[in-house]
């Protein structure tokens, strides 16, 4: 059985749209309008078209954040995947962990990427649920209330190589460099930013669950689900996946099916 970890009101949300533009040098956003909440949010989320994908200038409903996650365990790579259940399609996806930017944060959309991976990738050992750091700043402990953090042996995120082109929001060029795309469908911008998770090695019987937040009548609500982990670890090789899909739970890996599983369009970004 599913328990509850905290409960959001989604109408304190707010984010901003966009107008973009691109060129084969690089991409640029700023904030256009009033802010909007989810469901206004949502109302824009629009397919839109472009004739040229390497020079154009356009509007878009919002922008969000994914995180290649790769995870540093016993010697060996992973990458960070989490299973998905799209209402709108009917299907079940795998995708880097993701969110939406708030206003606040158009222009450190890395705070962002950093929270999500504070409220998504939960890690647990016998003593208690590992808290975070990025470089010298620790990362928010957002179930605190209803889950026992250590206060010692974080995990540390550090950045991997960032993309080519630079990515600038307004005459703010973004740290880490992170990738951009657009998603043509939604309409909107998404950034990815590579980042390493590396597990303390007096860490042991770890286990890793995924928590995501649901409406459930009027409020947001965050669950933890101990027989549904919903965290995939996929093997790298040389840098590169393995057609291997596993959970992680007391330290032991086990193998998890793929059948009817597709990857979202995160992995296709450039």
């Amino acid at each position: 059985m599913s328990r509850p970890l905290i409960r959001k009101n989604p109408s304190n949300f707010k984010t901003l749209p966009l107008f973009v533009e691109a060129t084969p040098e690089g991409l640029c956003y700023q904030s256009v309008g009033m802010p909007l909440n989810f469901a206004q949010t949502l109302q824009r989320r629009r397919p839109v078209t472009v004739a040229d994908t390497q020079r154009f200038a356009l509007e878009l409903a919002n922008l969000g954040v994914s995180v290649r996650l790769t995870l540093h365990w016993q010697n060996r790579d992973y990458w960070v995947l989490v299973r998905q259940r799209r209402q709108d399609r009917g299907d079940v996806v795998l995708k880097l962990i993701s969110g939406y930017v708030p206003a606040h944060e158009l222009n450190l959309p890395l705070l962002t990427a950093i929270q999500e991976i504070a409220e998504e990738c939960l890690l647990e050992t016998p003593e208690g649920w590992l808290g975070g750091r990025f470089n010298d700043t620790w990362l928010p402990a957002p179930y605190a209330g209803a889950l026992h953090y250590r206060e010692a042996l974080p995990f540390r995120l550090t950045p991997l190589s960032g993309a080519a082109r630079p990515v600038r929001c307004a005459n703010l060029q973004l740290l880490e460099r992170p990738q951009a795309y657009v998603h043509l469908p939604t309409a909107s911008l998404q950034l990815i930013y590579d980042l390493r998770l590396e597990v303390p090695r007096e860490a042991k019987s770890l286990s890793l669950f995924h928590v995501d937040e649901r409406l459930e009548g009027d409020q947001l609500v965050a669950r933890l689900d101990r027989k549904r982990p919903d965290l995939y670890l996929m093997p790298l090789e040389n840098g590169e996946p393995c057609a291997e899909l596993y959970t992680l739970k007391k330290d032991q890996l086990h193998p998890a099916s793929t059948r009817g599983l597709y990857l979202a369009a995160d992995f296709g970004a450039p």
